[in-house]
């Protein structure tokens, strides 16, 4: 077994037909019949979107807009992926963001297509209140001095970008010798946790920088890479507390429902990916429909699914050897969301700690969500990730509700009389993303560009392939990317 063939038997372990090689035409290979939405089994022009988050809405939607034979397949019975309003569990018409949810003024394809659509984006709650170490602040108390975090070696009137003094050196080095020198580019092989230690942070500045930064990549210090952290320090400051995030009025969702609305039939839903074969004729993807194999030829394929799904699926012949190795070790981070309904929103008032606390307990992040939405009932968000949330995963929602409802009492202590009722999304247990979403881990410099590269007539979207990753606007930014390949490959 040659060494291609050794890579790809390990991604398709789980393969549930013997391959037998491909033949002329990829439509006959195997004895399943063709999916019950085509009047015929032959189109040399279909172009097959699989994954109905907004990487792939997106460029289904531009693919026939362009008028481009457009499908697009989703395992799920609702499009959005990563994108995941809830509103069901709640009373007097409240929602909660469970998945993706803010939008910053840099995120220029999710305003452009809520303008489009007519969406607005109004502005969130910023950073107000501080809960660490058991003991409470202000964050104008933190910027006017009144208030100092109780971290070793935290400097005054910040919260974030306390590690800044700890790598200066390497920023200083990225701007004098540029990006591609030898000892900047040494960085991907080290982790922050060892970059912060080499420029003697203490061990609180460590525990601080996994509350801040890396909770917001759903990791932590020890699995994500220094290059990107320094590089990022470099080209732009990171997220602060004074960074200003929005949402879209009335619900996430609503972005990718009018996709949805606009693709029309040419969505379908309830069909995840088992198999895809390919060869220079074109593609054929052997979904689940109606609880029976069925294939879906196409002349090219978009794969907009996460790696942590895509490293399960049959693919034959297998991708390149260097492709195949980004898919199966692309780091992503744990993340859970827990959002507490009560009776009264007593976060408002003038005595409370604020409406958007950051904090070192196991829940991270606590914030009042309910601001675009009418009282007296409101909505407490919880945002947890890295270790916390692997902690929180392996336990059952009624103890997670339990963890939930007593941190947020000893950050108001009043929390317990108006409490009613709480909902979990632990991304991690979702079947069709087991991930929050991806970060560049240590060495892993070159995975992106990998990822993104087509393979004969398979082309890649996802937030995983993205120059800006990890968000809403990354996931389109990939379709867009993927509509222009695709636009090119018919022209050439």
């Amino acid at each position: 077994m040659d060494q291609k063939k050794k890579y790809h038997s390990q991604l398709t372990r789980r393969s549930f037909i013997k391959k037998t090689g491909l033949t002329t035409s990829l439509f006959s290979v195997y004895p399943f019949p063709f999916s019950s939405i085509f009047s015929n089994s032959t189109d040399d022009k279909r172009i097959i979107v699989i994954g109905a988050g907004l990487a792939g809405l997106s460029c289904a939607y531009e693919l026939d807009q362009a008028g481009f034979n457009v499908l697009l397949i989703e395992a799920r019975s609702r499009p959005g992926g990563r994108v995941n309003t809830y509103r069901e569990p709640f009373s007097d018409n409240l929602y909660s963001e469970m998945g993706a949810e803010y939008v910053d003024s840099s995120d220029t394809y999710i305003h452009k297509y809520c303008k489009k659509f007519d969406l607005k984006v109004l502005p969130a709650k910023q950073y107000d209140g501080v809960y660490v170490k058991g003991q409470t602040s202000t964050i104008e108390g933190l910027r006017s001095g009144r208030d100092v975090l109780p971290f070793k070696g935290a400097l005054e009137g910040k919260l974030f970008g306390q590690e800044v003094q700890y790598i200066q050196k390497w920023i200083d080095l990225v701007k004098q010798k540029g990006i591609s020198s030898p000892e900047v580019q040494a960085l991907d092989k080290i982790s922050v946790e060892d970059i912060l230690k080499e420029g003697g942070a203490p061990k609180d500045i460590i525990d601080l920088y996994t509350y801040a930064n890396a909770t917001e990549e759903t990791a932590v210090p020890s699995k994500m890479s220094a290059l990107n952290m320094v590089l990022s320090n470099t080209r732009t400051s990171n997220f602060s507390e004074n960074t200003v995030e929005g949402r879209i009025f009335g619900g996430n969702d609503q972005l990718p429902k009018t996709f949805a609305k606009k693709l029309g039939t040419k969505i379908m839903y309830n069909r995840p990916l088992q198999r895809l074969d390919y060869d220079s004729n074109g593609i054929t993807a052997s979904v689940i429909e109606n609880e029976r194999l069925v294939q879906i030829p196409a002349k090219k394929c978009v794969l907009a699914i996460p790696a942590s799904i895509l490293k399960n699926i049959d693919i034959n012949p297998g991708f390149s050897i260097e492709k195949i190795n980004c898919i199966n070790n692309q780091q992503y981070g744990h993340a859970m969301k827990i959002a507490m309904q009560y009776r009264q929103r007593f976060w408002d008032d003038k005595t409370s700690i604020g409406q958007r606390v950051f904090t070192d307990t196991p829940l991270r992040r606590v914030y009042h969500f309910s601001i675009d939405q009418p009282g007296p009932r409101g909505i407490l968000l919880s945002f947890t990730s890295g270790e916390d949330a692997i902690k929180l995963g392996r336990l059952d929602n009624n103890k997670r509700l339990n963890i939930a409802q007593n941190t947020c009492s000893n950050i108001w202590p009043e929390a317990p009389n108006f409490w009613e009722k709480g909902v979990v999304k632990y991304w991690n247990e979702d079947p069709w993303v087991k991930a929050s979403y991806s970060f560049a881990g240590v060495g892993q410099k070159g995975f992106r560009e990998i990822l993104a590269k087509p393979e004969g007539p398979v082309f890649f979207a996802g937030e995983h392939t993205a120059i800006q990753r990890a968000s809403m606007n990354g996931a389109i930014e990939s379709g867009m990317r993927v509509t222009e390949e695709l636009k090119r490959a018919e022209t050439s």
